[in-house]
């Protein structure tokens, strides 16, 4: 019998070299994949609602896979939990309609990136988290943060390589959620993003911070669709998928 499984997946990336399974390099898509041969003996293709790089984390991604089994989501759900490695967890397994697909039918996906901003930086967490020594304007990337929401070209913001047909997306919201024991969380959620277009926007937005850009200056990067015109790309590690919107 077919059937479309959806999973909902936690994992801590700093071992793995992203999402999407390669010839050589542990990744997730990889090792969730291994999992389920074990399981049915069937070479599924799992399909991710985002290809996070290397380094980056994920609290709730989301998957879906087809195969022709009488499994149901808990077997699933148990079973591979026990097989994968302690870096993924399933934090959910259900059956879907035949027609869901994780990528093209999500609305929106939100990242969350973390910045330790402090004398020292922390030996707990220090996959966590971007530390910055040098003490930033966190009004100052406040203001700065404004510009960043709307419906416009983030071709400024795009990494090399990127796959895809227009750069304009549709960032639904942009802003700093809380700053608390030295740590400073930026929230961003869109319809769709660029390849490195977060980590880009929040070392911008670091750049703002040290004094090395003004915040309307962000405006101005916007209108230049010239990646030259940003600040360089913040480290992998802070940054976190936190939710897939359907």
């Amino acid at each position: 019998m077919i059937k479309n499984f959806k999973l909902t997946i936690e994992y801590d990336g700093t071992a793995f070299n992203g999402w999407q399974r390669q010839k050589n390099g542990r990744t997730i898509q990889g090792e969730i994949e291994s999992a389920i041969f074990v399981m049915t003996k069937q070479k599924i293709a799992l399909t991710g609602a985002g290809r996070t790089d290397a380094g980056v984390h994920a609290i709730a991604q989301v998957a879906n896979f087809i195969c022709d089994t009488k499994l149901e989501p808990d077997y699933f759900f148990r079973g591979l939990n026990s097989l994968l490695p302690n870096d993924i967890i399933i934090k959910n397994c259900e059956k879907v309609c035949d027609q869901f697909h994780s990528r093209y039918d999500s609305k929106s996906k939100v990242y969350r990136y973390k910045i330790l901003n402090k004398d020292l930086p922390s030996a707990i967490g220090r996959n966590y988290t971007w530390f910055i020594k040098k003490p930033l304007d966190f009004n100052a990337m406040k203001e700065a943060v404004c510009f960043i929401a709307g419906t416009t070209d983030y071709k400024a913001f795009e990494g090399s390589g990127s796959p895809r047909k227009s750069t304009i997306r549709t960032v639904l919201r942009a802003e700093f959620i809380e700053k608390k024991d030295d740590i400073i969380q930026f929230e961003i959620e869109a319809n769709g993003f660029l390849r490195f277009m977060v980590r880009n926007i929040v070392g911008t937005l670091v750049g703002v911070g040290l004094g090395k850009l003004e915040p309307s200056d962000i405006k101005k990067i916007l209108d230049s669709r010239d990646r030259k015109n940003a600040s360089a790309t913040a480290p992998p590690h802070g940054l976190f998928l936190v939710k897939v919107r359907y």
